[in-house]
């Protein structure tokens, strides 16, 4: 039985700039595979390399997003490892049609 992903998204409220350094950009591509800032990164290494970036930038927002094309598994994993490393401030972007 599928339970689907816990998240708790925050109510709709005005939208606000974010200063550049305080985004990371972590994509999933059609093939799979990842890259956080332009960089390719193993799945399992997700958690680690976040929780430096987090060290390093305590308002730091990780911004996912997804090749509609991409499987849905990979996604999953990506979040489980975002979520391993306490990472709570997420943004699911938007994906290009």
């Amino acid at each position: 039985m599928d339970k689907g992903l816990g998240l708790v998204l925050p109510p709709k409220g005005e939208e606000k700039e974010i200063p550049k350094k305080n985004i990371s950009n972590l994509l999933i591509n059609a093939r799979g595979d990842v890259l956080l800032d332009k960089e390719p990164l193993q799945i399992k290494d997700i958690r680690q390399v976040v929780l430096e970036k987090m060290a390093a930038n305590d308002k730091l927002i990780i911004s996912v997003k997804t090749h509609p094309k991409a499987k849905y598994q990979t996604y999953v994993e990506v979040l489980d490892q975002l979520k391993m490393a306490n990472a709570t401030r997420i943004s699911i972007a938007e994906t290009d049609k």
